[in-house]
């Protein structure tokens, strides 16, 4: 890292010598500062935009000129003449949001112009406001209809979070960065995961300060850009500024008090409570010191940028450390180890752009996220899963990870002489998930087992080549533009297996079991059989191998026809190709009517789909599932295997979607309203069905299979009120309203002749549920004045719905299978967090932030011994880590 700086700095006073800054604001004709503004150097790309507070910074030549643009306001033309200050008035300006890259290909939309709702969300600002240190947590606060949880005791998603937008799965939200696609994650969700059966993109592995502005289209959006962009799309744009050396330093923690009754967990107290507190430092169960803090995070950012030629061209590098302790919560004796996982991460991104001619230019971007993870399974207290001469006391397992993300963009954008823009690209991305299994044993090799294992991974790669084209008419009615192009995707999953003694069972001679038919395996003192495998998490064996690739194969067209100056229209339809189920067309239609100056009405239908993953079709897996706190031994059975169809289960086909959508948006002088419903019927949607009894397969108790489970439909409301005043000559005040209702409903179980509870049951159809949650409201104060500013942010949290191990008991034991449901669903009511953030602008290149994420300690309501994670609580979308504490020094030179 020192070198690191002392390089950036090094670069720094190089590129200063043959550059000066101008800084400046840029207001409109009331004296209001105008975000977004585009800072131009004339004849080149090199370019900045206002930030909140409508302020620049731009390193130009002496006898530059700079172009000041905004939509709906006269464009402006200033020499700089050697200044180093230019403050600018924009005249006529209708105050409007930035040009957006999603959702409209033409380039004269803003996200309140645009016939589908888009979020423009300026991470720099936020950043620098807030002490959320991964993605998922800035839009779990920041989007109206995101929602991302953290999990435990869920295997590979403890170390990855599942998110979701509009309630729908994490593989039903396209994810893009510079309008790119990005490849997702090779995890899937298995346990009791929001979004379990699903893969998902993880936007963790992206460095938040590498970010200039997140844009989320919440619409429909599969005929604009393929397969899962059913519930909309997330655009990641990267930064582009130079001659400016920013990061931070980021220190935070949480508190251990959590309010909990423990009289419901007998006469020892509950773990991780004064006097029970598993220690972290040791593997088994052996006790620690108590603790008023733990989770402490370290989080290190450095962001540069420098001028590549004269003509524009420009590189920015990101890089990021982060260091995270583990948290833990009250829990169960067979869940000791409750609590979110540790991370130890490093991060290293680049956005570069390089103009060949005036309009030519070669572009590329893309980075490196490695982390090491380390989270706890569940608890082993004793039996044949126990050597005693190794863990007297018993042991709780450590799942440990090593997640590596790679990838890399790059392409020619260029305009040819009649006007048409041309782009080419090629972008290749890699998800590595390597799994190591510590503080374990396989019990099969009793006193000789090693405590830890490589027990393998998975990973996916993909690769996709691109060619966009598209023109804007200003002269065709009142302007027109149209794009088309095609897509060429390759896409590879693969399982590898880990060292024999994570997935081996072991005869009472050590010898691996090959024949059990001659060989028998070992056994405890009472003559039970102790089980193979790495406890905690089995590892993967040569026959759980799989090398799998397919292609894909996409043309799509887009036109945007603004037919008179009040309205728009706009229509796009994609056919796709894959190489392993078939075709597929669909089309969209979306219109935007300009009701008044301030007031536009739009509205979209659209038809949708999204391909199975690799993942989902073959992976597989035998593992060890706890249910009420029982083992039991299970096997996930690829979707290919001659095995799932004997079960009844056919081959996995695409979901298929339709949406449709109607709203407004409004914009009064500081004041901006967007109210928008929506409606999204998904048929065919891939879930994880329950258990099924599989005595015909050797050391298997149940089996389960991934299939086209049910059909849902959504319907909901996104609202975002948002206003802003000056206070005075040096201060501001704004307040932003977000709020998201939702509602899903599980129209059709499609099992077929297999049973309805077995095959997808009252407690799958939960979880699935609980991935949309009714509601979620947030209001955001901020107050700016000179060297002060202050956020405060109030978010409700709807109430959720789970059903509990309960249901695997007899329903004779509760009355009947009616009572049972009752008794067996865990209600976690509405809750409010708030979060509050004091920042102390300490010089002009220093600036202090201190606050608190769930300020008054608020946690979900407590239930019992019967939750899916083992802990106090389940992961609902509110958390379950209590009030977190941070100071973060942000600097910019």
């Amino acid at each position: 890292m020192k070198h690191f700086l002392l390089l950036m700095f090094t670069i720094f006073s190089i590129n200063f010598s043959f550059a000066q800054n101008v800084t400046g604001l840029v207001t409109d004709a009331s004296g209001a500062p105008i975000a977004g503004v585009n800072v131009v150097e004339k004849g080149t790309t090199n370019g900045v935009v206002t930030d909140f507070d409508g302020k620049y910074s731009i390193a130009v030549d002496g006898n530059a000129t700079l172009v000041f643009s905004y939509v709906g306001s006269n464009t402006q033309e200033i020499a700089v003449n050697n200044r180093t200050t230019i403050n600018v008035t924009l005249e006529d300006g209708v105050s409007l949001d930035e040009v957006v890259l999603v959702g409209s290909r033409s380039p004269k939309r803003t996200s309140v112009d645009t016939a589908v709702a888009i979020d423009v969300i300026d991470v720099s600002e936020v950043t620098t406001q807030v002490g959320k240190v991964e993605i998922n947590e800035l839009l779990q606060y920041a989007a109206p209809s995101f929602n991302a949880n953290k999990q435990s005791g869920s295997d590979g998603a403890d170390h990855i979070d599942p998110a979701s937008l509009r309630g729908l799965g994490p593989d039903q939200t396209l994810v893009l960065i510079n309008g790119k696609r990005r490849h997702q994650s090779s995890l899937i969700n298995i346990f009791g995961t929001r979004g379990r059966g699903n893969t998902g993109t993880d936007l963790n592995a992206i460095p938040a300060s590498a970010i200039k502005r997140i844009e989320i289209l919440r619409d429909g959006a599969s005929a604009q850009y393929g397969s899962d962009a059913i519930a909309g799309v997330i655009n990641i744009v990267l930064k582009d500024n130079v001659d400016e050396f920013s990061g931070s330093v980021n220190y935070g923690f949480y508190s251990t008090n959590a309010d909990v009754d423990t009289s419901a967990f007998g006469e020892y107290g509950a773990w991780n409570t004064d006097g029970y507190r598993l220690d972290t430092e040791r593997d088994g169960n052996a006790i620690g010191k108590d603790k008023n803090f733990d989770g402490g995070s370290v989080k290190v950012t450095a962001n540069y940028g420098f001028n590549i030629g004269e003509k524009g061209g420009y590189a920015n590098f990101t890089t990021e450390y982060l260091s995270k302790n583990k948290t833990l919560r009250p829990a169960f004796d067979f869940r000791k180890g409750f609590g979110e996982a540790a991370i130890d991460g490093f991060n290293f991104f680049g956005n570069m752009a390089i103009p060949v001619s005036d309009k030519t230019e070669v572009y590329a971007f893309g980075g490196r996220n490695y982390r090491d993870t380390d989270a706890y399974a569940f608890t082993r207290n004793g039996g044949e899963r126990v050597v005693e001469s190794i863990y007297p006391d018993g042991f709780t397992p450590r799942i440990t990870s090593n997640i590596i993300d790679n990838s890399i963009s790059a392409g020619v954008r260029t305009e040819t002489g009649s006007g048409w823009k041309v782009d080419i690209s090629n972008t290749w991305g890699k998800n590595f998930f390597h799994y190591y299994i510590k503080g374990t044993l396989n019990a099969s090799l009793e006193d000789v087992s090693p405590t830890d294992f490589d027990a393998g991974g998975h990973s996916l790669s993909q690769n996709t080549v691109n060619l966009d084209f598209s023109k804007y008419y200003d002269n065709v009615l009142s302007g027109m533009n149209l794009a088309f192009g095609a897509e060429y995707r390759t896409e590879n999953f693969i399982i590898f297996a880990g060292e024999e003694g994570s997935y081996g069972t072991y005869t009472e001679d050590g010898l691996l079991i090959t024949d059990p038919s001659t060989q028998t395996q070992a056994e405890d003192d009472f003559g039970n059989p102790r089980p193979g495998g790495s406890q905690g998490f089995p590892g993967y064996s040569p026959a759980n191998e799989v090398d799998r690739s397919r292609s894909n194969l996409s043309l799509y067209a887009d036109a945007e026809f603004d037919l008179s100056e009040k309205f728009l229209l706009s229509a796009a339809a994609r056919f796709e190709n894959f190489s392993d189920f078939g075709s597929t067309l669909n089309g969209k239609l979306a219109a935007r009517l300009k009701a008044s100056d301030n007031v536009n009405i739009r509205g979209s239908l659209s038809t949708g789909f999204r391909a199975p993953s690799l993942a989902q079709i073959y992976y597989n897996l035998k593992f060890t599932n706890f249910v009420g706190g029982q083992a039991l031994e299970s096997l996930l059975s690829p979707n290919n295997s001659p095995v799932t169809a004997s079960f009844g289960i056919g081959p996995l086909k695409e979901e298929k979607a339709f949406n449709a959508a109607l709203g407004f948006t409004a914009k009064f002088g500081q004041f901006t309203a967007t109210i928008d419903g929506y409606y999204i019927a998904v048929k065919d949607r891939i879930v994880l069905t329950g258990n099924f009894d599989a005595p015909q397969i050797p050391n298997v108790e149940a089996a389960q299979f991934f299939a086209n489970g049910a059909d849902t439909k959504t319907t909901g409301l996104d609202v975002i009120l948002s206003w802003k005043t000056n206070i005075g000559e040096d201060s501001s005040f704004g307040a932003t309203f977000l709020g998201n209702f939702n509602d899903m409903k599980i129209d059709k179980v499609l099992n077929g002749s297999l049973d309805e509870q077995t095959f997808f049951g009252e407690r799958d159809k939960a979880f699935l549920l609980a991935s949309a949650p009714d509601s979620k409201l947030s209001l955001n104060l901020n107050y700016n004045k000179n060297w002060f500013d202050a956020g405060l942010t109030f978010t409700r949290f709807s109430e959720v719905q789970l059903l509990d191990f309960q249901m695997f008991e007899d329903p004779a034991d509760y009355g009947g299978f009616n009572q049972q449901i009752i008794a067996a669903t865990d209600t976690y009511e509405a809750k409010m967090v708030t979060d509050l953030n004091l920042g102390f602008r300490l010089s002009e290149n220093l600036k202090l932030n201190a606050g608190s994420n769930n300020l008054f300690n608020v946690y979900p309501d407590q239930q019992d011994d019967w939750t899916e994670g083992g802990g106090y609580w389940d992961s609902v979308q509110m958390g379950f880590g209590g009030a977190y504490y941070y100071l973060k020094m942000n600097y910019k030179f």
